[in-house]
């Protein structure tokens, strides 16, 4: 039983208080920077080692800088945040860990792979919606370089990337919530996803992987909350690609609720796909991430949209679990975003 009026059907719940976005921060590297979003990133760099040692550092110091810029744009600092909720696709989480070991804050640690922008938000917003905390700073970010020494080839080898492969960002996003705020914007609504198997063991084709969850996610989501496609200026999944989005928008279709040009992906946006070369789009925690924290909160600030859904997905592989012939879940989770008084 709910006693909270709370929650809506299985999967969503509704805040109340609508937690506010305080303030939000972009960083991208060269090939995002070249793409078309490239002048909503806050800070973009030519050097992907960003004067680090490894890759693997070169991802945490990117992500510590998009937590600084979150925190100054604010005012805050790091002791006035009561939760910091990160993830990123490496092996214990460690971008987001030593990021955290910087901080000092609290830290919740999340792994919802591309999904974690989504996930970190939503757990943000209902911890503040339910008095736990006044502030969460969530964020990610993803590499080119460590993703793909962990779950596909060095990058010495060369090989040659499948049609449906995609391209893992170099990226992060960070977003400071709160209980007031200057920015019009807030969260009022939050859908948890379920995880989804549909048997495809192709780690070059996240598309096909993870696109029955944000199919499964968004159907919860119009049915817990009674909205409809229509009710949104935009629906934006993440991290699907050319191939998840045309499955997606074909299985609404099917449903007799086509999306139409009001859904869009983060993996189409982020690139442009021909003349990158970036076969289906991109992947990764940074791709929903920094799309999210330039590009969309910049719009929905702008005017451009009042309401959107913003649902990254994820798929829950690892390299050993691709390594023993096992089939990839996947996971979405969808976050409710209004522009107040814009």
């Amino acid at each position: 039983m709910d006693r909270s009026g709370k929650k809506r059907g299985a999967h969503s719940y509704v805040l109340p208080s609508r937690p506010r976005i305080r303030s939000y921060a972009s960083i991208a590297g060269q090939k995002e920077a070249s793409g078309p979003l490239g002048h909503t990133f806050d800070e973009t760099f030519t050097d992907d080692t960003l004067g680090q040692k490894s890759w693997e550092r070169a991802e945490a110091k990117m992500l510590e800088r998009a937590v600084d810029l979150a925190l100054s744009k604010a005012k805050v600092y790091a002791d006035g945040v009561d939760v910091f909720l990160g993830g990123d696709l490496l092996n214990q989480i460690v971008s987001s860990g030593y990021t955290a070991r910087q901080l000092g804050i609290p830290f919740l640690g999340l792994y919802g792979a591309c999904s974690t922008m989504a996930e970190s938000l939503l757990l943000g917003a209902m911890l503040i919606d339910g008095g736990f905390a006044d502030t969460a700073l969530c964020a990610t970010c993803s590499h080119f370089s460590t993703a793909e020494r962990q779950y596909r080839f060095p990058l010495e080898l060369g090989n040659q990337r499948t049609p449906t492969a995609q391209w893992t960002v170099t990226g992060a996003g960070a977003t400071l919530l709160g209980r007031k705020s200057p920015l019009p914007l807030c969260i009022e609504s939050v859908t948890i996803g379920s995880v989804w198997d549909l048997k495809q063991t192709d780690a070059n084709n996240m598309g096909a992987a993870m696109a029955p969850a944000a199919y499964d996610t968004l159907c919860a989501l119009f049915r817990d909350t009674r909205t409809k496609p229509e009710d949104y200026d935009l629906i934006v999944t993440g991290d699907l690609g050319r191939l998840g989005h045309q499955i997606v928008s074909d299985f609404f279709a099917r449903d007799g609720l086509p999306l139409g040009e009001r859904y869009t992906d983060c993996g189409l946006l982020l690139y442009d796909i021909e003349s990158q070369d970036m076969h289906c789009g991109g992947s990764g925690c940074g791709c929903s991430a920094s799309v999210l924290c330039g590009y969309l909160l910049r719009g929905m600030r702008e005017g451009k949209w009042n309401r959107i859904i913003f649902a990254p997905t994820g798929a829950l592989l690892s390299p050993t679990s691709s390594w023993q012939g096992e089939s990839i879940p996947g996971v979405c989770h969808a976050v409710a975003i209004t522009a107040e008084g814009v």
